[in-house]
């Protein structure tokens, strides 16, 4: 979707150290989430928090985050700017692809410190993909978009070689971009199996999160901008898509579904809400318990906009929900929220067993600390 705003990178050395996020509402009350309601734990503040990673540039705003593990995550934001760590966000490393400032990367999915995949955004061209084998040192553009009509938004892995990206639509339908070598050639699928978009539908590039998968085969795509918000799932790695509507804010441009995130193939979050500045965003995050087949509005939802969502490692029933105006923390997958932290975040991850990572603007980014 071609609403968001961007920003442009100068500089190019980019190492430093860390620093803790002040105050109070920085802490994260995360101990002992488990599968055990989250009632029977009321957590313990200062149990965890997010702490600072200096990667350099104050200028870029990363909406592009792939966590790979608590020592290496990877950042895509304006002005084509790609970073890697390997050292836990203790140094960075430029690693942006060679004559790639112009372009606005809004996504990345990593599969180690070495291979990695990052999306361009933008009308026709300015629509690419990036794969690199050897941590950013060279890369190989994969892809880039031909059709005047298409802007690409999302993509997501099932694993090693299986992916897919989206676009808005194109003739009346999403477009579903497949590739089975691990990102190193593309193929548009047919749209035969695409239900119909409505009138001012599209994808929010927000936080990379707008295609999401779970298992082989599962994969949901969030939509907004028209008359209903709505939330897309497919079985098949994208070749017939359901339709569900979503109860977020829908009916206006900036509105709509703009981050999924599910545990498995039946569990979901669903967040967004009005991104323009100062609106309110009531009802700005649901949750499924059946794969995204009917979704429920949470009972106390987060108190703004929010872009970006992700459940915790080794929990069944927590999740945080990031935006500029802060971050929310669930412990009963989805039903009630409540902010932690203050923070200005566009997107989050968290990868198994290893941790979580928030980035966003200015060049903000953070590591959970417990």
């Amino acid at each position: 979707m071609r609403r968001l705003g961007s920003t442009r990178r100068t500089g190019h050395t980019w190492s430093g150290a860390t620093g803790v996020v002040a105050g109070a509402a920085s802490l994260l009350a995360l101990a002992a989430l488990t599968a055990v309601p989250a009632q029977a734990h009321e957590p313990e503040r200062g149990a965890v928090r997010w702490e600072l990673k200096d990667t350099g540039p104050p200028d870029v705003r990363f909406r592009g985050l792939a966590a790979v593990s608590r020592h290496t995550a990877w950042l895509a934001g304006t002005g084509g700017t790609v970073l890697s760590t390997t050292d836990g966000g203790t140094t960075w490393r430029n690693v942006s692809p060679p004559g790639a400032a112009e372009l606005q990367f809004r996504d990345v999915e990593a599969f180690d410190a070495r291979r990695a995949v990052v999306l361009a955004i933008g009308e026709g061209e300015a629509s690419r993909v990036y794969r690199t084998d050897d941590g950013g040192a060279t890369w190989t553009e994969s892809f880039r978009n031909t059709d005047p009509k298409a802007f690409y938004d999302c993509l997501t892995f099932f694993d090693r070689r299986h992916g897919l990206a989206m676009s808005d639509p194109v003739d009346g339908k999403f477009r579903i971009l497949s590739t089975h070598d691990g990102g190193r050639s593309w193929k548009v699928l047919p749209s035969e199996g695409m239900p119909a978009a409505q009138e001012g539908e599209a994808g929010f590039a927000a936080s990379g999160q707008c295609l999401v998968r779970s298992g082989p085969k599962d994969v949901w795509l969030a939509t907004g901008g028209a008359a209903h918000a709505r939330v897309l799932h497919s079985a098949d790695r994208g070749r017939t898509w359901t339709a569900t509507t979503a109860p977020l804010p829908a009916g206006d441009p900036a509105r709509g579904v703009f981050a999924l995130a599910f545990r498995d193939r039946t569990h979901g979050l669903a967040v967004g809400g009005d991104f323009t500045p100062g609106r309110p965003s009531p009802d700005a995050a649901a949750h499924t318990g059946d794969g995204g087949r009917t979704w429920r509005p949470a009972a106390t939802p987060p108190p703004a906009y929010r872009s970006g969502v992700a459940w915790l490692p080794h929990s069944r029933t927590a999740a945080l929900a990031v935006g500029p105006t802060g971050t929310d923390l669930t412990t009963d997958a989805g039903r009630t929220w409540r902010t932690v932290d203050t923070g200005s975040y566009d997107t989050v991850d968290c990868t198994p067993g290893q941790g979580c990572w928030a980035a966003g603007e200015k060049g903000r980014v953070a590591r959970l600390e417990h």
